[in-house]
């Protein structure tokens, strides 16, 4: 279970994790299934079949359980339950800030903010990760001591497209392969999903933030990354999509950079998520 506060409220909601993944991280035989359920080739084959025309028989249930707002969508007919999965929304409905210097959310999800150590590192539910492990990447992870981490943690029910946060363009792309645990809270508690999960980042130059890494992380039953391939880029221009399944994305960001909001920063400190939309203002440039 985790706290997440919803923004304009300041309401504070428990989230569970589904039944499903209590059974597969706490039952040993479920963790019998985990340790095939987290592999690539599971992902691909749940992928395929959520490409097939087939698989819209769960859309309406899928729609109705998670409680989306269709209204926010382009109303069309979808060929597949990833074509739903990966729709896009009405034009006007998230909007950037104007303002350059506002550091502004890439997706709809819940953010959390972690302090990047010296030694490069930071902790999650009591596991410590390094940015060296994490980016396979010795001199890169160097950069961005005393820095931020910043988790942008995306649920089923969420817009699972996602934007660059500035102008600029693309310095390095680098994928690595790795396993599928749910980006859920409960998976921390058992594995370090950041240094394990299937990622891929690119380093960007950006106009505003200076050099900065954004990374998409794979989940379970998440079967691809959708990354546009693009040199330069503009703010708020589309980078990518996930097909099914809750996902996470990274950006990471050098020590004297940004500014993060008091009050996400402030739940960041108590390990509370805060929701967020895409387009939504939470750091400042200074």
């Amino acid at each position: 279970m985790t706290k997440v506060v919803i923004r304009k409220t300041n309401e504070i909601i428990e989230e569970k994790s589904p039944k499903g993944a209590n059974f597969l991280y706490k039952n040993l035989f479920g963790r019998v299934i985990l340790s095939l359920a987290t592999k690539r080739f599971v992902s691909s084959i749940a992928g395929w079949y959520l490409n097939r025309k087939k698989s819209t028989k769960y859309i309406k249930g899928f729609i109705e359980s998670n409680n989306i707002d269709m209204s926010d969508y382009v109303e069309r007919d979808y060929k597949s339950f990833n074509d739903f999965f990966s729709r896009e929304i009405k034009p006007n409905k998230r909007i950037f800030s104007k303002d350059k210097k506002d550091f502004c959310a890439p997706s709809d999800s819940k953010l959390i903010v972690y302090k990047i150590t010296k030694d490069q590192e930071f902790t999650i539910k009591e596991k410590k990760y390094t940015i060296k492990r994490i980016l396979r990447d010795e001199e890169l992870a160097k950069e961005y001591e005393n820095g931020y981490f910043m988790v942008f943690r995306l649920s089923v029910d969420d817009y699972h497209r996602y934007a660059y946060i500035d102008n600029g363009r693309v310095l390095s792309n680098k994928k690595i392969k790795g396993k599928y645990h749910t980006v859920g809270p409960i998976a921390f508690e058992r594995h370090k999903v950041y240094e394990e999960n299937h990622r891929e980042y690119d380093v960007l130059e950006t106009e505003n933030f200076g050099k900065i890494v954004q990374m998409e992380v794979g989940a379970m039953m998440v079967g691809k990354i959708v990354n546009h391939d693009k040199k330069t880029f503009k703010r708020a221009e589309e980078r990518g999509y996930f097909l099914f399944g809750g996902s996470t994305i990274v950006i990471m960001v050098k020590d004297n950079v940004i500014k993060i909001d008091k009050d996400i920063l402030d739940n960041s400190k108590k390990n509370i998520e805060t929701k967020i939309k895409q387009g939504e203002k939470v750091a400042k440039g200074l």
